[in-house]
């Protein structure tokens, strides 16, 4: 007798993946072609762009290890381009696992990688970014060429991360692309949970599920508290006009109000997906350092 099959969890912290080509340009006629690849511990991102111009990219999660989740995201970024990694004229290696990206020709820190793609993406005035990736948070300042100027960071824990943020929405059953507009959908703010640990968080949350809270007034407690402490962090390093904000957690409104809310400063909005912002950065090192070498 066959044995039924249990069926399978969801999984809601699983956020989308996908790879994008600019229709309008051919690589084949780009003088400079040069390729990001942001290595992070939740997610990765190849970016290839031709003369400065953003052409192909590919944001998908880390693997198990840090040289497959290169590979994997530069590999997706030339899918059907006709494109091979000796037609990229310099890469550069960025973010968590930047050593061990077996085809670049430098690494880079994702902290001015950050900044040099936040220029890029929210243009010359930003002076201030705040990078919230899937391990840390960064608060960096930044020139009009989006050269670094000052930066702190919070300690590697998953409390105030994406990876934080992940495992609440396993844990309450929402999808981590809804829990941001579901947060926001209570009649008034609760006091937020702990911020210092994820695994105190979790296990407040469970208890406050336990005593009756609604999902949406529990994630918005711990929205609270994510959006707490990077702005604790944002005003230990000081805040300066325009504000942007980068990395996966960017796309949670409900972060992201709470944070303006507490800034009293509205945060620019992205023209590009947030979590590109370091890949970017990448890329337009490897573009300068290209021309550097030709002149």
């Amino acid at each position: 007798m066959a044995l039924a099959r249990e069926p399978q969890r969801k999984e809601y912290w699983r956020w989308t993946e996908y790879n994008w080509r600019n229709p309008d340009l051919d690589w084949r006629r780009a003088k400079t072609i040069t390729a990001g690849v942001d290595v992070g511990s939740v997610s990765s991102q190849a970016v290839i762009m031709c003369d400065g111009e953003l052409y192909a990219f590919a944001n998908m999660r880390t693997g198990s290890d840090s040289p497959t989740s290169a590979q994997r995201a530069m590999d997706w970024a030339m899918e059907n381009t006709g494109m091979t990694l000796k037609d990229v004229h310099f890469t550069v290696g960025t973010g968590y696992g930047r050593v061990n990206v077996p085809f670049a020709n430098k690494a880079i820190t994702e902290i001015a990688c950050h900044a040099r793609g936040g220029n890029f993406m929210y243009g010359p005035t930003v002076r201030t970014i705040l990078d919230m990736g899937g391990q840390d948070c960064k608060a960096i300042h930044c020139d009009e060429k989006g050269k670094v100027t000052s930066f702190l960071m919070n300690d590697k824990c998953a409390a105030g991360t994406g990876r934080g943020m992940e495992v609440f929405a396993d844990l309450l059953g929402v999808s981590i692309e809804d829990v941001g507009e579901l947060s926001l959908q209570v009649a008034e703010e609760p006091e937020p949970v702990s911020s210092t640990c994820v695994v105190f968080a979790k296990t407040e949350a469970t208890g406050l599920l336990r005593a009756g809270w609604p999902r949406e007034k529990v994630l918005a407690a711990y929205c609270s508290a994510m959006a707490h402490r990077v702005v604790s962090l944002l005003e230990r390093n000081g805040v300066e006009p325009d504000f942007a904000i980068t990395g996966g957690i960017a796309k949670n409104v409900g972060v992201v109000s709470r944070i303006e809310k507490e800034l009293g400063i509205k945060a620019l909005k992205p023209r590009y997906d947030t979590q590109l912002a370091g890949a970017i950065g990448a890329a337009l090192f490897g573009k300068a350092l290209v021309e550097k070498g030709r002149r």
